[in-house]
């Protein structure tokens, strides 16, 4: 069979002649259809080829499809420095980075899976009454008049229209209305009374107001009068009705749902009275957050073993000459306290009134009339902090969100929705409960759920039904089975944010597409791997063609084709090494091959560290689902923290450990998680944590500067000859500051041209062209370069340019060591991988002198790491641990967990039935833990 799928008219991918970046003049026939990894050492020109050259390329031609009116308002895009690119699909690019950050985006509604069920609930959901649990009734005008005729035959009954129900006012004008409407008679608060001219109530109460539309005696022949009289009811009443009985009881009627005990009746569901998004659904308290932010006494008075004047009152601080403190002074004489007392021995009346204000004047001295005094109201802490959330600037909103802490909000209790929607429920669940089960127990309720629902419902449910099984089983099928739907996808890792962005792709049964993707692999373990593998095959047999930037052993072997790019990293690469199947392609001599094949690999180490024989303890951590996990960390040893995804990892680490050591040795604010007690903080001195954020997010940050290099490189050109001569200090090397920037761009090396519709375009400067600095900055020169020069060397060359000056050299050797040699020392900090970042991050504390008593904690450092980069990175951590200090990695890779002194692995499973420590040791006793997937994976490393 022809593998010619489409109108494309080639087999192939053709790239002839691509340029960008690193790449070399490159030609590249990728087959179509195909499950392709391109890899490669860190820096290669990988990125550069399936991003910057094949997906832009595809983006260009995409945009060039539209009109030249649409064209003008999205602006055209640049064409890659490429030759031609024959064979290629439309493109679509699944990355790391577009992870969103909005509160409202979550994995139900990333996946559809949540919309679908707005749908089923709004159309076959069942409504019940929120007062009295009662199930809610939707009657006919003839259902109304049938039941009227059968329950109150040969009764006397008054018809009445609710047109106010529990509100205050003096409702004068309603009165003049209704009268005008032609009607005598209203109900007010249940009594009966004529409408009399200038008629008011009390407006400070409460009211419900009733039109008294017929007093009728219910006969069968009769029928048509109190047809007209039901249907003018629920007109007036907008489609509410109540009558009263000779006995004085009331009932309701409606046409919409109703309570038929209380009353209370509910807007007809359509699918966003289920939606947290939209006001019609979400709960006015939190607005569809689930969260609200309040001021709290706790964040306000930390420390209550502090007096005020020396700053227990933590917005205001320690006491100065200000109004405030006058005012405290003269309101704490009553309560026999002043402000050097300690907060805790303040009565709790004091506290109160300090907090919330007084209505009482407070009578503070003058200074300036002697005598005399100032009459004020005082406001209170807390009040004038909320009068500032409503009112004040960006700068004191910022400012308070250190006295402010996230609370789960009162109203809805987290379920994000309005009361009315959480009361319509399907086998007795309602929306919010099935999206707070994770994917696994959701998949387990919709099992079966037509027999537990009536014939009506699985007549309206079917299809919708058929949507939801579907794309549940694209969840689990890529090993996020652990995931609730209401879990907050600024929450995920870059990994789960790709692979539910790939279950949408596939939920989406798109053919003939290019999809590519960046290390997918990430943050997954070895057990999951195996299911992104087969989604990826999954997709790539619907007809479409698969590019995957990896450096995932599994990938590589289970793909079809593999392009390796090399041989070194910036400039020493760009080329391809080695392309074929995995059996040809195993045959070269790339340094890929040769880990894959075994010829090359991380050695295990012969001995396992005994450590310095101390311990660090967590005892009874018991955030999100860990189950009163007690965590022992031999200190003095690289400890790798392993389990599948969703086992409590990140929230036994992240949000317990680090907070615990932070706020020990910091002061910082950041709450922990829940835990009983902590045991050895006396033997560390302080906690680092390198994680994978950017380093900076404009471009004037670059890894010179976040290392500290900078100031470094300045001063040495700032004492040479020319610069003292010409009287130049450090600011004059400073592309940030006036004095030796070109101040056309002012630093920056680029302009920013506003293109008002258009996206702003960024062209290189004229004056300096890119350099920065201006002509007499640039005539002072260190070894024959200018400061220019050296922010365009690479981290490699700066190795040996700076071999004279141990304080520079130190740090450009420590960004060499741990594979950053390819990078420059300028490079824009926007440009940076996550895993560059991190690097970046660990150089800059490798470089710093070490006490020997500090824990470092890395989140996952080899991602984006080729085998031969995460060997160059081991061998720098080991050289810390060597030095006493303790390494803590969070890391699915084998490779780190068998070089490690110490495993700790976490599970059994991900979400619900994960949360325990269920094997640790050296990596050997791990290996021999049954139950443990990680153990699994691990022996065959070991063994292999």
């Amino acid at each position: 069979m022809s593998n010619l799928t489409d109108n494309t008219g080639y087999e192939h991918i053709e790239v002839l002649g691509a340029r960008e970046h690193n790449l070399k003049n490159i030609d590249l026939t990728i087959p179509r259809n195909k499950l392709v990894v391109i890899t490669g050492i860190s820096g290669s020109g990988k990125s550069s080829l399936a991003f910057d050259t094949i997906y832009a390329e595809g983006q260009r031609r995409y945009m060039e499809s539209f009109s030249a009116y649409a064209r003008s308002f999205i602006g055209g895009m640049e064409r890659p420095n490429v030759d031609k690119i024959n064979g290629l699909s439309p493109v679509i690019s699944i990355e790391q980075k577009t992870t969103s950050k909005n509160p409202r985006s979550t994995v139900g509604t990333v996946t559809e899976i949540y919309d679908f069920m707005r749908l089923f609930y709004a159309r076959a959901g069942e409504a019940f009454s929120y007062l009295s649990g009662e199930k809610m009734i939707k009657q006919s005008v003839d259902q109304i008049i049938d039941v009227i005729l059968h329950d109150y035959d040969n009764q006397k009954l008054i018809i009445l229209a609710p047109i106010v129900k529990g509100r205050k006012g003096h409702y004068r004008e309603l009165f003049v209305q209704i009268a005008k409407l032609g009607y005598t008679k209203v109900r007010v608060d249940g009594v009966v009374m004529d409408i009399q001219p200038k008629m008011q109530l009390d407006r400070f109460k409460i009211h419900d107001i009733e039109i008294v539309i017929d007093r009728i005696v219910v006969k069968a022949e009769d029928r048509f009068r109190l047809s007209q009289s039901v249907q003018t009811a629920l007109n007036q009443g907008k489609g509410l009705m109540m009558i009263r009985d000779e006995k004085g009881e009331v009932r309701n009627f409606s046409k919409f749902l109703m309570d038929p005990k209380t009353g209370i009746s509910y807007d007809e569901p359509a699918p966003n009275t289920f939606s947290f998004n939209s006001p019609y659904g979400w709960c006015p308290c939190c607005q569809g957050l689930g969260v609200v932010e309040e001021i709290t006494e706790e964040a306000i008075l930390p420390d209550k073993s502090l007096s005020i004047s020396r700053g227990a009152i933590a917005p205001i601080g320690e006491y100065r000459e200000m109004w405030i403190f006058k005012q405290l002074e003269v309101l704490l004489k009553p309560f026999k306290v002043s402000l050097t007392t300690p907060l805790d021995k303040f009565p709790k009346e004091a506290v109160e009134i300090m907090l919330y204000g007084s209505d009482e004047p407070v009578p503070v001295p003058s200074k300036k009339y002697e005598g005399t005094e100032w009459n004020t109201k005082y406001e209170g802490i807390i009040n004038f902090l909320k009068r500032q959330q409503e009112s004040g600037s960006d700068k004191i909103q910022e400012w308070l969100k250190d006295f402010m802490m996230i609370r789960t909000c009162p109203d809805c209790n987290g379920a994000r929705l309005k009361k009315e929607a959480l009361f319509f429920k399907i086998d007795n669940k309602n929306i919010a409960e099935l999206a707070q089960l994770d994917v696994s127990d959701l998949a387990k309720w919709f099992e079966g759920l037509e027999e537990r629902m009536s014939e009506r419902q699985n007549v309206i449910g079917r299809e919708v039904l058929k949507e939801i099984r579907k794309r549940i089983g694209f969840l689990t099928g890529i090993g996020l089975e652990y995931l609730t739907l209401n879990r907050p996808l600024r929450t995920l890792s870059g990994g789960e944010a790709q692979r539910i962005r790939l279950a949408t792709q596939i939920g989406t049964q798109l053919t003939n597409v290019l999809y590519i993707m960046d290390e997918p692999s990430i943050g997954l373990h070895q057990r999951d791997n195996v299911k992104l593998i087969q989604a990826l095959k999954d997709l790539r047999d619907l007809g479409n063609s698969i590019l995957v930037v990896e450096h995932d052993k599994d990938m590589m072997l289970e793909s079809d084709y593999i392009v390796d790019i090399g041989p070194g990293a910036g400039r020493h690469g760009g080329s391809i090494v080695g392309q074929g199947t995995p059996e040809e392609f195993l045959k070269n001599n790339s340094t890929t091959a040769k880990f894959l094949s075994g010829e090359t690999n991380i050695e295990v180490p012969k001995q396992r560290r005994k450590g310095n024989g101390n311990t660090l303890v967590i005892k009874g951590a018991s955030g999100n689902n860990l189950k009163n996990v007690t965590l022992k960390l031999p200190l003095g040893k690289m400890i790798a923290i392993s389990g599948v995804s969703g086992s409590g990892k990140s929230t036994l680490i992240h949000e317990t450990l680090f907070p615990i050591l932070n706020r020990h040795f910091f002061n910082s604010k950041r709450e922990p998680m829940p835990f009983k007690a902590v045991e050895g903080l006396e033997f560390l001195d302080k906690v680092i944590e390198v994680d994978q954020s950017p380093i900076g997010r404009t471009p004037r940050s670059n890894p010179a500067t976040y290392t500290g290099m900078f100031s470094d490189i300045r001063t040495l050109f700032c004492e040479l000859p020319e610069s003292k001569i010409r009287g130049y200090k450090a600011g004059r090397f400073s592309f940030n500051v006036k004095g030796g920037r070109c101040e056309d761009c002012e630093g920056a090396g680029m302009k920013k041209i506003e293109m008002e519709f258009l996206p702003d375009v960024h062209i290189a400067c004229e004056t300096c062209k890119g350099k920065r600095f201006n002509r007499e900055t640039l005539e002072v020169r260190f070894k024959g370069k200018s400061i220019a020069d050296v922010l365009d060397m690479t981290v490699e060359q700066a190795v040996s340019f700076f071999e004279n000056q141990p304080k520079i050299q130190r740090k450009v050797q420590t960004l060499h060591e741990v594979g950053l040699g390819y990078l420059t020392l300028g490079q824009q900090a926007t440009t940076l991988s996550g895993g560059e970042a991190q690097r970046v991050k660990l150089a800059e504390e490798l470089s710093k002198r070490d006490t020997g008593k500090t824990i470092y904690i890395l989140d996952e450092p080899t991602t984006g790491l080729h085998f031969q980069d995460i060997k160059a990175l081991m061998e720098v951590l080991q050289k810390l641990v060597d030095k006493g200090n303790t390494v803590l990695i969070i890391e699915h890779n084998l490779d780190v967990i068998k070089v490690s002194d110490h495993v700790i692995d976490l599970g059994p499973d991900g979400g619900r039935n994960g949360g325990q420590i269920i094997a640790e040791g050296t990596p050997e006793q791990v290996a021999k833990v049954k139950g443990s997937f990680t153990a699994k994976f691990l022996k065959e490393e070991l063994n292999g």
